[in-house]
């Protein structure tokens, strides 16, 4: 298996540098990594890798990229958290350009298997008005109604990739992601995801001595979070298995963001104000992710405790805090 030549779309990212890391500690030795990115903004860089700086929205990269590959992991997009993706519906829209050339490029080259990274944000809004929400099942991305921008992107990429396997041959696979967090991610500039900049505020409230951090919202909209490791096992268990429908790939442990800010000060050991930005861009009231499929066709669920992953992102995030913006001492 190690004799395989991959190639990680998007490895510059977040979850595209733990996949590299991942594959390569499993002995994989070919594997090709690109990203849009300039490398010095790579989250995770390996020497050992076939690294590549190229635009993946242009169809002769898509065809570079595939040549000679044998499974293919598309995880290129240009996205970030609720502030981006509000905020950047166009840009969130163009990365449609991508799965459509990497999938085109991917079948010419006679790639043998296809993963495309999806996101919850495919959901039916009317399905998320409620803190209470009722976990999302797979079969709720429609009727068609998903988060503006992104959320089509992803719903379109989703049926290019049925379409591509039913008519063309091609084996493609698809995950639903929700809300994924951990150590090497974005922590600050705006297109960090809540975990992250809870962190950052509570890291910079307790270095600098404040006493009230900034939370989106009025704090009670609900959000499962799946920390790094369970994703990274979850895309290698469904790009093996023999499921074509997408799957929802995330934990269905609930917390408000409230609680979540609530978590992030207990482990740092401070306790804080919450000043509720209501003008913020908070998304969907209720989010959580229904595991029943992929439980039942996979015998595995993502379940690494929120607590467990929020303590290793805390520890990460604090130490780059430091490094950039001056020496503290840890405490608690």
């Amino acid at each position: 298996m190690s004799d395989q030549a991959i190639l990680v779309a998007g490895g510059g990212g977040f979850i595209g540098g733990h996949l590299v890391k991942n594959l390569r500690e499993r002995g994989f030795s070919r594997i090709r990594c690109v990203d849009i990115k300039p490398f010095d903004e790579w989250y995770q860089v390996f020497d050992d890798v076939e690294n590549i700086q190229a635009d993946l929205k242009k169809a002769d990269n898509c065809h570079v990229a595939c040549d000679g590959i044998g499974e293919v992991y598309n995880l290129a997009a240009d996205m970030g958290g609720m502030g981006f993706i509000e905020n950047n519906k166009a840009l969130c829209m163009l990365s449609v350009l991508i799965n459509t050339h990497l999938l085109q490029a991917a079948r010419e080259a006679g790639v043998d298997r296809y993963f495309y990274a999806s996101s919850a944000c495919v959901y039916n809004a009317d399905k998320q008005k409620s803190e209470d929400v009722v976990p999302l099942r797979e079969e709720d991305a429609y009727p068609a109604m998903p988060e503006d921008g992104y959320g089509w992107e992803k719903l379109f990429s989703e049926r290019m990739c049925r379409h591509f396997r039913e008519d063309f041959g091609l084996t493609t696979r698809v995950a639903r992601f929700h809300n994924v967090y951990g150590p090497h991610g974005t922590w600050e500039g705006g297109r960090e995801k809540a975990p992250a900049a809870i962190c950052r505020k509570v890291i910079n409230a307790k270095i600098n001595g404040l006493d009230e951090i900034e939370i989106w919202g009025d704090g009670r909209q609900t959000r499962s979070f799946m920390y790094i490791d369970d994703c990274i096992l979850g895309i290698d268990k469904i790009i093996h298995s023999d499921i074509t429908e997408p799957l929802n790939l995330g934990s269905d442990e609930l917390t408000t963001i409230l609680g979540l800010a609530e978590m992030v000060e207990e482990i740092a050991g401070v306790k804080l104000k919450h000043n509720h930005n209501l003008s913020a861009p908070k998304g969907v009231n209720g989010r959580n992710s229904d595991n029943t499929k992929i439980t039942e066709y996979l015998g595995w669920a993502p379940g690494i405790r929120l607590r467990d992953g929020m303590e290793k992102t805390y520890d990460w995030i604090y130490d780059e805090y430091v490094k950039k913006y001056g020496k503290a001492s840890k405490a608690g």
